[in-house]
């Protein structure tokens, strides 16, 4: 145990202190203060069939500890999997690799990191959750429990499973960070749909990691046998219906079963047997690669062999080409771009290359307003690292000392993004121009635009790219999902389109005001 505290404390300020994580929680703020909407406000987050819950203490609290665990079990997998790998890219895994910890304790050590990370931001949203019912509970009685209760059997379980998983994917898929989150976002969707089936575990909620099926069954229950209605359904998240008038009911919270929580104890004890498994395939920051004897007998070159191969080389002014100045943009467009499509597996361009035919031939309401969005999506780890890069290889001091880094690279960046982000949505685009529809064609071009200057602005202002992944998936999963609020491609009907897509344009250029003025501080600040 002396070397896991040493290395959780260092990974957790490391990860705390850092510009991402502040923006992060000032995210989670406004999320957690949006998980109770006011009463005449737009839109819900937990509606059954025309219900809803009154503001008491139970509803404040349940709701926010539900909304906290399926939030943060999505994109706090995104926050956390990169301990590993910062190990490896700042060297400090070799240094590890040397000393007595075994693998399994230095990848509970990370795991911990990660749980104490995702804790962080659940503590917060339990605070503001107290406040918002002080807020918008007015006339019912403050019941600490039915805030407590639902974080400790709901959150702290499930995050510390997602800390493990965040472990595993590390472990087995490295520096494939795109691939992490298909695994991990597949396996939530099967866990959601085997969760919405009917079966009997719906009425323990034992094999619901999130706690989900437990809450909803509840209030069905408490609904059918209360009004006579007869409610199989609950509908969770950000629901837009307008200015619609909901039945209130009354709900008291649950009754906890000793099947549930002796169930959240197993989910635990299931991410330690993860970690633990990840550890005997762990590389220990070992990166060699086995060569066989044969080649290795070929590659060796002798001294004596090099010494006369030096003395025939000539040196001479004569004999080396003439140097070519090119002060030019599209060099640099032309390097960002195969950069950017270089990146990653080869392989994940099979994926895109599949959904980019499908959205040719599958109906256009369906590639516009689904498969596009997750086509862009995928590229989120190629852009993230756009205007990072630089500083993560440590080659921003010559990179910005170079030939105006401002007026040269930082557009090239943006251009090389614009132009891979246009290729993706080609397909639409071009069906869209046959449809005679303008406005959509604006809207896709717009969207893709700014996409690229999100990435870049969120990516230089943060000095990561943390920030602008979860954002993305955040902004991506509200889009499939019809808010219109984020509809940044201009998928749904709008009252005034023109004034869309203005505002969607005057989004764009200010986030290139912003990477502008950020750039030009980094070079003048190396």
């Amino acid at each position: 145990m002396p070397y896991i505290y040493p290395i959780i404390k260092a990974d957790y300020l490391q990860r705390t202190r850092s510009y991402s994580f502040l923006i992060t929680l000032a995210v989670t703020i406004f999320m957690a203060y949006s998980f109770i909407p006011a009463q005449n406000a737009s839109y819900t987050t937990l509606s059954a069939a025309g219900y809803k819950g009154v503001y008491n203490s139970a509803w404040v609290g349940y709701v926010s500890g539900i909304m906290t665990t399926i939030m943060l079990s999505y994109f706090g997998f995104m926050l956390i999997n990169s301990g590993i790998k910062k190990d490896i890219e700042t060297e400090v895994g070799l240094i590890i690799a040397t000393t007595p910890i075994s693998n399994f304790k230095y990848l509970l050590s990370k795991q911990l990191s990660n749980y104490l990370v995702l804790l962080t931001i659940a503590g917060i949203t339990f605070s503001v959750s107290i406040g918002v019912f002080f807020i918008r509970g007015t006339g019912y009685p403050f019941v600490l429990s039915n805030f407590i209760l639902p974080y400790l059997f709901f959150a702290v379980p499930a995050l510390f499973v997602v800390a493990s998983l965040a472990v595993v994917g590390e472990v087995f898929l490295g520096k494939r960070s795109i691939l992490q989150f298909i695994a991990y976002f597949a396996l939530c969707g099967i866990c959601m749909s085997l969760i919405n089936s009917k079966s009997g575990a719906q009425t323990t909620g034992a094999f619901d990691p999130f706690g989900l099926s437990l809450i909803t069954s509840s209030i069905t229950d408490h609904i059918n046998s209360h009004y006579g209605e007869d409610i199989k359904k609950v509908s969770f998240g950000f629901l837009f219906n307008g200015q619609r008038a909901y039945k209130p009911f009354t709900w008291e919270g649950l009754d906890w079963s000793a099947v549930f929580i002796g169930s959240r104890l197993m989910w635990m004890g299931l991410g330690l047997v993860l970690v633990y498994s990840s550890s005997l395939f762990f590389h220990r920051f070992d990166f060699r690669q086995a060569v066989s004897t044969k080649k290795k007998k070929k590659e060796m070159v002798s001294i004596a062999e090099v010494k006369p191969m030096a003395k025939s080389i000539g040196l001479s002014r004569a004999g080396l080409p003439a140097l070519n100045f090119d002060y030019g943009i599209f060099p640099l467009v032309k390097t960002e771009f195969l950069l950017l499509i270089r990146q990653g597996n080869k392989w994940l361009w099979l994926l895109n290359a599949g959904l980019w035919l499908a959205m040719c031939f599958v109906p256009l309401s369906i590639a516009y307003s689904y498969l596009l969005p997750i086509l862009l999506f995928f590229q989120v780890t190629r852009w993230s690292e756009l205007a990072t890069k630089e500083q993560s290889n440590r080659v921003h001091y010559f990179a910005y000392a170079a030939y105006k880094p401002l007026q040269r690279m930082l557009p090239a960046q943006i251009l090389a993004g614009v132009i891979l982000a246009l290729g993706l949505c080609l397909p639409v685009i071009i069906r869209c121009a046959i449809a005679a529809d303008t406005y959509a064609v604006v809207n896709i071009m717009n969207g893709a635009i700014l996409i690229v200057l999100l990435a870049v602005a969120l990516g230089m202002l943060t000095g990561g790219k943390k920030l602008f992944e979860v954002f993305f998936f955040l902004l991506t999963y509200c889009v499939v999902n019809k808010l219109p609020v984020t509809d940044y491609l201009g998928s749904l009907p709008h009252q005034n389109m023109t004034l869309f897509m203005l505002l969607i344009l005057g989004v764009n250029v200010a986030l290139a005001i912003v990477s502008l003025m950020a750039r030009s501080y980094q070079t003048r600040h190396l």
